[in-house]
């Protein structure tokens, strides 16, 4: 069934467009909050100072892109922002299993964060002309900002990728982990075809996943032997997209929501 895809307004949705975009935002303000708040788990962490403060920054960013979708959704819902997300209990949380996962070492939140902005980076790109004007308008802002983390973790990537011995080790089982969730972060659920229908999005999720692919394929490559590497997503049984998750999630919200829970009245 077609839609028009003249641009969308939120006094003018119909309630139809109202709950499909939603839950895409959703997705996306969940996505980036947890994401957000695993990188700030580093902080005092990493390997140097420097790193230190990038990851402080990295983390702001991606929380204010959260704060982003969710002042969206309070618009369209009428649920304050500071509710969605610090009082919904994990099964309403629809973010990809991938980012609730625990940090793990150095090579694992390297090949994980760089893998999951290559797909963020995709999704905004299929979202700077969105129909729905208030998201193109922040897809604009959030993509300037999203390359130079891009960027920042292509170095690490490539840095740790060019290593020998135990380093090189780590990345490679660092990537047959993140592996195991790359179909659930890549899943956008029933929802795909009426924001393709709306303009919601401007390009397929089938090509959006398969640009990811391609990409994802080059980048074993840098941690080949020169043999011929057999890549195998593996369909999870949770799904993060439907609310399904694995106990990192509940961990994390516990530890995140501390404040909120001694001091309701806390702003964010």
């Amino acid at each position: 069934m077609s839609h028009e895809t003249n641009s969308l307004v939120p006094d003018q949705l119909t309630e139809q467009q109202r709950l499909i975009l939603v839950d895409w935002l959703i997705q996306l303000a969940d996505d980036e909050f947890i994401i957000g708040h695993r990188d700030s788990e580093w902080l005092g962490l990493c390997p140097t100072v420097e790193e230190d403060v990038a990851f402080s920054s990295i983390a702001q960013d991606e929380v204010g892109h959260a704060a982003f979708y969710y002042e969206l959704i309070q618009e369209l819902e009428g649920v304050s922002a500071d509710y969605l997300a610090f009082h919904r209990p994990a099964h309403e949380r629809k973010n990809s299993l991938l980012v609730e996962r625990e940090n793990g070492d150095w090579a694992y939140t390297i090949v994980r964060h760089y893998l999951y902005d290559l797909w963020d980076q995709i999704r905004l790109d299929a979202m700077v002309e969105s129909s729905y004007v208030p998201l193109a308008h922040g897809a604009k802002k959030m993509k300037r900002e999203e390359y130079y983390h891009l960027i920042h973790f292509q170095h690490w990537f490539t840095r740790l990728a060019k290593c020998e011995g135990e380093a090189r080790e780590r990345m490679k089982h660092a990537m047959e982990l993140v592996e195991q969730d790359l179909d659930d972060l890549l899943d956008i659920g029933v929802i795909e075809s009426d924001l393709i229908s709306w303009g919601i999005l401007t390009k397929p999720p089938v090509e959006m996943r398969s640009e990811f692919y391609s990409q994802y394929k080059e980048l074993c490559k840098d941690l080949s032997d020169g043999s011929e590497r057999r890549i195998i997503f593996s369909k999870q049984v949770s799904k993060g997209r439907m609310g399904q998750h694995s106990p990192a999630l509940a961990s994390v919200l516990e530890n995140m929501t501390e404040v909120i829970r001694f001091d309701p009245n806390a702003q964010w």
